[in-house]
């Protein structure tokens, strides 16, 4: 990983340092609010299961990337004010961790979606359900996200980019991108919704058929579940899709010079959205949020008596 130890004065937008901290305020917000939900996980027993373990695991997951997605920003922020354009020793470990973490996010909605299809299709099959399997496809995603983009920092696909403070894959067309594109975003999306889609086929049958009634009950429940999941996959997908379609022009165009920075803030909105989401569709957290409040509430009453 070669860098460029010096460095060059530039002119710059009025608009970039304005965006820069606004991608900056999104990323501690979203550092600030995960870390707490994993502080109330881990400290309260009712979070402590196998569906909330694989919940865990996506807190987890979008803390380290809000992580890494501030130190890119603050390299971006720091090269702005500086009006410099200087590529540091750590700028491609960022992109690669960038992209790893991304694969990882986008995985741990399917090991979730897994979880709770196994659960209606298969609830008899506990050893499938159990922590150590859950466990071991947590721990599966994370090599695959790890492991995926390596190649890329050896080959020298990802490469600074002085107009927007940033080490990236140039879109453009070619083997990498559509590499990135795919294993980033198509594969994990579209296991997910196969799964969402297989899930809703069964419970269907199951109306058709005669079920008892606390197992059609726990079924619906877990499709709700799955389709909440689906829908804090569509909102990174949304939010995305400034990425998406700067990708798809720079196959047959010139994109704007300034892509990258335009991408990241939906991309950085998203992060704060999508752990919104996740709080408000996760009731175990609701509760076990509620009870840490009136906790801290009964506290502090008497102390002030």
């Amino acid at each position: 990983m070669g860098f460029v130890n010096n460095s060059n004065t530039i002119d710059i937008e009025p608009w970039y340092i304005p965006m820069d901290i606004l991608r900056v305020i999104c990323t501690i917000i979203t550092i600030i609010f995960t870390s707490i939900l994993l502080i109330i996980i881990s400290s309260n027993k009712i979070c402590r299961t196998v569906p909330m373990m694989v919940v865990s695991n996506t807190c987890l997951v979008e803390l380290i990337c809000a992580c890494t997605a501030l130190s890119l920003v603050s390299f971006t922020l720091e090269n702005d004010i500086k009006r410099i354009e200087y590529q540091d020793s750590l700028c491609v470990f960022r992109a690669y961790i960038n992209y790893s973490m991304t694969i990882i996010q986008n995985h741990s909605y399917n090991v979730q979606a897994m979880y709770r299809y196994i659960t209606v299709v298969y609830p008899a099959r506990h050893f499938w359900q159990s922590y150590r399997i859950q466990f071991c496809l947590i721990i599966l995603t994370w090599v695959v996200g790890l492991v995926a983009f390596i190649p890329l920092v050896f080959t020298g696909d990802i490469i600074y980019n002085p107009e927007n403070q940033i080490c990236q894959a140039p879109l453009r067309l070619s083997f990498t991108i559509f590499y990135v594109a795919f294993v980033i975003y198509i594969i994990p999306n579209m296991i997910l919704n196969i799964i969402y889609l297989k899930l809703v086929r069964y419970v269907r049958e199951m109306n058709k058929r005669v079920t008892p009634a606390n197992v059609l009950s726990r079924a619906e429940r877990e499709l709700k579940m799955t389709r909440n999941i689906v829908t804090i996959s569509t909102i990174l997908v949304i939010l995305g899709f400034p990425y998406a379609i700067f990708i798809l022009m720079s196959f047959f165009t010139v994109i704007p010079k300034y892509h990258f920075r335009i991408a990241f803030i939906f991309i950085d909105v998203s992060t704060t959205a999508v752990m919104i989401a996740l709080f408000k569709t996760t009731d175990p957290i609701k509760i076990a949020t509620k009870k840490a409040i009136g906790g801290l509430i009964n506290k502090v009453v008497p102390t002030a008596q």
